[in-house]
């Protein structure tokens, strides 16, 4: 006998097992049609005799349907078909002992309609009803509020009955649902038989018709003798079985969860979760959630297409959220979007978290070790050199092995896991995967992270990541670790660990040297007649870079630097003393002020790490800012690092003039590239009602004036194709990527003028 439905499937209550019960519901009733179809027909062939002959073909026309029905069976279809075919014969001069026989077939029929399909219908019904039950139940359970003890007792008693009743009126129903689908067979098959023989003793003139079927007859009889034994022994077998099982508890929580990355159908793990919409409402939605080919999918019904949640794991991190109502809450985040999910039970919270951060891993296991992989194939050379032959995709690696060799980023610099293949670029550090996703849950206002294998890196980002690295950054966030007794997390330390850490370092900055009062509050003080050279210069050409006045009032900065960090390279050792004694007593703001134009990363990381504002304004020198003062001096990865920690590329000085202002005015090339790229704003005008292009084209710098046309240009080709969607300009693309790529690499190309400026 064959198992039409399994008794562990029923317990899962899955939309597999939802499927199969509305199959078997949908073959019962049909079934229970064409067999009352059949009982009416025998009947009216009993009640109408004079209509005998149109009526017993009607019946034999029943049969074949019957056959049909059955089709996915063989023994049911082939023998329904021999013998429509035999009676039809028959039929034609026997009609007196085809009542006889006809009458024992309704019997037989009407008996099985009558008793098993409603036995089978009450048992749905009760099994509809304690399905509504636990889904009531469980919507309880899952609203109980966090505060109420007492509710979540109740809910929780609720859901323990309801669960344990629904899974013992399953149980009986499946048990139900092979039982009529095995005597589907014996009764009809058992009907039909009696018919058959009932036709070969009574009725001589179809002889030669029934004896071409004699043989068949006997194999069929031996075949159903057998069945009818088979059927006996699994229906014994069946009825032990289900009596073992309902002996088990069946009130536990759920079934057993785990997650299994070989699962031959792809999906690794599945189950229901409570989902919220992230409408307005924000209602809750249960759903049967699964993770499969690297995506964490759901659906409502087996027949409905997959939902995609996150459509790729491994750019997502997972962590328990606690900041609602709900219990057993869990946000998956990635980079466009979060998804809040809420489980049945603490357990399954858990096991659904592990299950994601092990697909997580999977996958980057697989990308390692797959040969075509963005880190093999130096995916990345494309973004640093444009896809413009060997010559680029060597310099693009090259640019690439720079980064990972900067002192330090040989490992992650949160918990030194060696080869780490991503990067905060606002902090310039080198991270593993585990902490580039704690990162990332972070927020991009503390870190923002990037593949070093699997994102594109434009030239003045892998100049700026080179100019800091983990070693410059530990320094500073890192610095009093030694006189506390917190312990810094290493490659196999729990990712709980590893979170509390990084917290701790970023957010709450827990280990870096606290400032003196005097220096948080001390002003940057420009001398008046610095105020006038500046004023100058301004007005008749690019000013030289700012030299700190020596303040004799020395109050060292508490940071984790050395001495020898606050030096640039090549500077002579008495103005650089001067500088580290002036710059130490400077608050923050002013620190990052003066630290821009002298170029010093570690002391622009120091001043952000101490909450330096970004957008700092220096009233006493025409309200300018730490961006201006990197544009002063043409320091392309100084203006990257301000931008990539928040700095406003459109703040403009008393003048009017911001960044692009200034980079127009002194004919900084790679700056004006950079700033348009980060969305500077061409059409600014500063007081004298000039902006950006007017000023290029005043100056004659013919470069400039090019890249502001096309911008120009190309945001005004936009707005009239947005219609048809942003198709993006390749010829804008490349030539900002060029003027990048010599920016970072070849600035002196940059420095030619056209022509001479006009007065």
């Amino acid at each position: 006998m064959t198992v039409k439905l399994d008794f562990e499937e029923c317990l899962k209550d899955s939309p597999r097992f939802r499927a199969d019960i509305e199959v078997v519901q949908s073959d019962v009733s049909d079934l229970e049609t064409r067999l009352e179809k059949l009982v009416k027909q025998c009947q009216a062939m009993l009640e109408a005799g004079r209509a005998y002959r149109q009526t017993s073909k009607s019946f034999v026309s029943g049969l074949r349907e019957l056959g049909q029905q059955c089709s996915g069976d063989f023994m049911m279809e082939e023998s329904m078909d021999k013998f429509s075919k035999s009676l039809s014969i028959i039929l034609e001069a026997q009609e007196e002992m085809i009542e006889t026989t006809q009458t024992s077939v309704k019997t037989k029929l009407q008996n099985f309609v009558k008793e098993d399909v409603r036995r089978f219908k009450d048992v749905r019904k009760e099994f509809e009803r304690s399905s509504e039950g636990l889904e009531g139940a469980l919507a309880r359970n899952a609203q109980a509020p966090r505060g109420r003890q007492h509710e979540i007792e109740e809910a929780s008693n609720a859901l323990l009955h309801a669960r344990k009743s629904f899974r013992s009126v399953a149980l009986d129903y499946v048990l139900e649902i092979n039982v009529i689908e095995a005597k589907k067979k014996t009764d009809i098959l058992m009907a039909t038989l009696s018919l058959m023989e009932a036709q070969a003793q009574f009725f001589r003139q179809g002889h030669q018709s029934l004896s071409e079927l004699d043989q068949y007859r006997q194999k069929l009889n031996e075949e159903h003798t057998q069945f009818v034994l088979n059927s006996a022994r699994e229906k014994r077998d069946m009825e032990q079985r289900h009596a073992a099982i309902k002996k088990k508890d069946v009130s536990y929580d759920d079934s057993i969860m785990d997650f299994n990355a070989g699962a031959p159908n792809g999906i690794v793990m599945e189950g229901h979760l409570y989902k919220r919409a992230s409408n307005a409402f924000k209602t809750w939605s249960r759903r049967w959630f699964s993770i499969q080919k690297n995506q964490l999918v759901y659906q409502k019904k087996l027949k409905d297409r997959p939902t995609v949640v996150v459509e790729d794991l491994r750019l997502c991190t997972v962590k328990p959220s606690v900041e609602n109502e709900r219990r057993f809450c869990f946000e998956v985040v990635s980079p466009s979007k979060s998804c809040l999910l809420q489980a049945d039970s603490e357990r399954q919270q858990q096991a659904w978290m592990k299950a994601v951060q092990n697909s997580i891993a999977s996958a980057f296991q697989e990308r390692r070790e797959d040969p075509h992989s963005p880190r093999r194939r130096c995916s990345s050379v494309s973004a640093f050199g444009g896809g413009g032959g060997d010559d680029q995709e060597s310099e693009g690696c090259k640019a690439l092995e720079e980064v990972q060799a900067i002192r330090g980023n040989e490992l992650c610099c949160d918990c030194g896991e060696p080869g780490p293949d991503w990067a905060s670029i606002n902090l310039g550090i080198t991270l593993c995967i585990v902490c580039s996703g704690i990162h990332r849950s972070l927020g991009v206002h503390f870190s923002k992270v990037r593949s070093l294998t699997l994102d594109s890196w434009e030239p003045e980002l892998i100049k700026l990541m080179c100019e800091l690295g983990n070693a410059v950054i530990n320094r500073i966030y890192e610095a009093r670790i030694d006189d506390m007794t917190i312990k810094k997390p290493h490659p196999s330390s729990p990712r709980g660990d590893k979170e509390s850490w990084i917290r701790s370092k970023y957010v709450e900055k827990k280990f870096i040297q606290k400032l003196p009062e005097t220096a948080r509050n001390a002003p940057l003080r420009w001398a008046s007649g610095r105020r006038d050279r500046a004023a100058t210069q301004d007005r008749t050409g690019p000013r030289p870079p700012l030299k700190p006045k020596p303040n004799r009032t020395t109050l060292p900065r508490l940071t984790g630097l050395r001495p020898s960090d606050l030096v640039q390279k090549n500077s002579p050792g008495k103005d650089a003393r001067e500088e580290e004694e002036d710059l130490g007593v400077l608050h923050p703001g002013a620190l990052l002020y003066r630290s821009a134009a002298l170029q010093k990363f570690p002391l622009m990381a120091d001043a952000l790490a101490h909450g330096a504002d970004v957008n700092w304004v220096n009233a006493s020198a025409e309200s300018s800012t730490a961006l201006i003062q990197a544009v002063s001096v043409n320091a392309l990865a100084a203006c990257e690092f301000l931008l990539q920690n928040g700095a406003n590329v459109n703040l403009a000085d008393s003048d009017g003039r911001g960044p692009l202002h200034h980079a127009t005015v002194l004919g900084h090339t790679g700056l004006v590239c950079l700033f348009l790229k980060r969305g500077a704003d061409y059409n600014a005008r500063d007081k004298h009602q000039k902006d950006p292009i007017t000023i290029a084209v005043d100056n004659a710098n013919a470069d400039i004036v090019t890249l502001l046309r096309i911008a120009k240009m190309n945001k005004e080709m936009r707005e009239m194709d947005e219609a048809f969607g942003p198709s993006g300009d390749e010829t804008y693309r490349d030539i900002f990527r060029d003027f990048s790529h010599m920016a970072s690499n070849n600035p002196e190309k940059l420095k030619r003028r056209s022509a001479e400026p006009r007065t």
